[in-house]
């Protein structure tokens, strides 16, 4: 399996509560909501293309909780494109202390996670996509389980809320494969990453080409 991720982020980085007001008001959040609004049917092709091509999905509890609660029994949301993909297959959930699973088809990923999703990857075909997830995929990222992630940018600025990544972590040098930008000004990149840390400069003389 190809393990793959897609996360909807604004321009300042803000992964919290983009569905609905009440998706997630962890830190007193009050700005839900941001990214239906900007959804044009550009990226809604693409959002239902990702999904429906998914063999299999990979969650962080939290993100889990707020799928199964929408996706998963919402029914306007559950006979949709996205929502038949996420309910007609398997489910895993990296979780130390998820124990009793509602929604069908869910396996709980426990004990040595790395090396289960790393099994998974070895005997399954097809992609494994990561919604969300954004704590999930920032471990994914350290422990090079990461295939491709692609981040779904929102013209918007929320000014508050969890970000993807946090003001201090692990660096990571990335290749940008694919670019792309709807007509409703959401720019969608695909990125490989490439398994070392980013180059920095050593000294204070400009690159000559910058000169």
């Amino acid at each position: 399996m190809r393990l793959t991720a897609t996360t909807n982020v604004s321009v300042d980085g803000v992964i919290q509560g983009l569905g609905g007001s009440n998706e997630d008001r962890r830190g007193g959040f009050d700005r839900g909501g941001w990214a239906p609004p900007l959804v044009d049917a550009e990226t809604a092709d693409y959002l239902n293309q990702v999904y429906g091509g998914a063999a299999a999905f990979l969650f962080g509890r939290r993100t889990y909780e707020i799928f199964a609660r929408s996706w998963g029994a919402i029914p306007e949301m559950a006979t949709s494109t996205i929502g038949s993909a996420l309910n007609g297959r398997h489910k895993y959930v990296a979780s130390g202390t998820l124990t009793d699973p509602q929604w069908t088809g869910t396996t709980v990923l426990t004990g040595d996670i790395a090396l289960a999703i790393r099994d998974l990857k070895a005997q399954q075909e097809g992609d494994l996509l990561v919604p969300g997830s954004g704590v999930l995929l920032r471990w994914l990222l350290a422990n090079d389980l990461v295939d491709q992630f692609d981040l779904v940018i929102y013209p918007v600025v929320i000014g508050q809320g969890t970000r993807l990544f946090p003001d201090s972590g692990p660096d990571s040098a990335l290749d940008l494969v694919n670019s792309r930008t709807t007509s409703g000004g959401i720019a969608i990149q695909a990125y490989r990453p490439l398994g070392r840390g980013p180059q920095y400069v050593t000294s204070s003389a400009l690159p000559e080409h910058i000169t």
